[in-house]
């Protein structure tokens, strides 16, 4: 293989290895996977140092538009046959318990997980990787037909955390100990220990914590005391009328909008609901700075796709408009709306 022709260091391997990803050059990407394997360099290295961060990119190169869906789509793809060539290789035995690997119901990001799950198996844990979107339902009866020591749930995005919460419980009714990660729960975990869920920041913390059973045993209770006051509850309800009135709202004091293409009307309702659903997830563990925190990303997304950061602030206003009998909800809309306002005098 010519990938061992490269220092056996990640770290020089990766500009190589995200040139292969970026001309969807499959076969040179498991090279150099491969190659620093061959050279030395532990499985685990190989997927932490260099797939991860190499994906990372892969999602930072979209967010700039500077690759479109189709290009990430394929990088993914690549990452993920990479992972899988890395782990044929290695082909660890297991000798300790199960562990079983999922994303949330409606979580898509499956690679971040799948590199959590490689990691486990090759520090000896059999694992067991449901992959995409598992059914809370479909995970229970798993875990009632086959003994798990733990399960390690995965989130990206934090509006999926009310489902998270229903998926920790219903794991826990089957008395199986339930960790979780991803960037859906904060970068520093604190959306889970709302939940009173354990928390790994990566993959090798991951590992750390399955092994920790009185760690993993231990269970805080989740602070949800302000569901009490019903505002997230309403909110999901009127989840369709609010959509439907903000895109009426649009095209009356956004007339162009009255001229998108279908593909660019269907992107804007989605825009539009994941505004309400990034709300119901900030109502629902009482934390402003989740929905805030998505109304920047939304605005250096958009802006970097040629819509002013205005429209957003048009749509936020609107929002509050509806929702001034919620008071957390106004409280959150108005301070995003500040922060769009300076972005678009900037």
């Amino acid at each position: 293989m010519t990938a061992t022709s490269t220092a056996a260091d990640p770290a020089h391997a990766y500009p190589g290895y995200l040139e292969f990803l970026a001309d969807a050059d499959e076969y040179g990407a498991v090279e150099v996977a491969l190659g620093l394997i061959e050279a030395g360099v532990p499985a685990e290295r190989v997927l932490l140092d260099l797939v991860a961060p190499a994906q990372a990119e892969v999602g930072e190169r979209w967010a700039r538009n500077e690759w479109s869906v189709a290009q990430e789509h394929a990088a993914t793809h690549i990452s993920e046959r990479v992972v899988a060539a890395v782990a044929a290789y290695a082909n660890p035995r297991p000798e300790r318990g199960r562990i079983v690997v999922a994303c949330m119901d409606g979580e898509w990001h499956a690679l971040p997980p799948r590199l959590v799950a490689e990691v486990l198996r090759l520090r000896g844990w059999q694992v067991t990787f449901l992959g995409a979107s598992v059914p809370a339902a479909h995970l229970v009866s798993y875990l009632h037909r086959y003994d798990a020591d733990a399960v390690a749930l995965a989130c990206a995005l934090p509006m999926r955390l009310p489902y998270a919460h229903r998926m920790i419980e219903a794991c826990r009714r089957a008395d199986v100990p339930v960790l979780v990660g991803g960037r859906g729960f904060g970068d520093d975990g604190r959306w889970a220990a709302r939940l009173g869920v354990p928390w790994a920041p990566d993959a090798p913390s991951a590992a750390d914590l399955v092994a920790d059973e009185r760690a993993l045993r231990r269970v805080t209770p989740a602070r949800l005391d302000h569901l009490a006051d019903d505002e997230y509850a309403s909110l999901v309800k009127r989840r369709g009328e609010l959509i439907d009135s903000a895109l009426a709202d649009l095209r009356e004091r956004v007339p162009s909008v009255n001229d998108y293409t279908d593909a660019q009307l269907d992107s804007t309702i989605s825009d539009l609901g994941y505004i309400v659903d990034f709300l119901a997830a900030a109502l629902f563990v009482d934390d402003g700075t989740l929905f805030t925190e998505f109304v920047g990303w939304l605005v250096s997304i958009l802006t970097s796709r040629g819509v002013p950061a205005g429209a957003v602030g048009l749509t936020l206003e609107h929002y509050g408009q509806l929702l001034r009998d919620f008071p957390r909800a106004a409280a959150f809309l108005a301070q995003s709306r500040v922060l769009v306002s300076a972005a678009a005098g900037r």
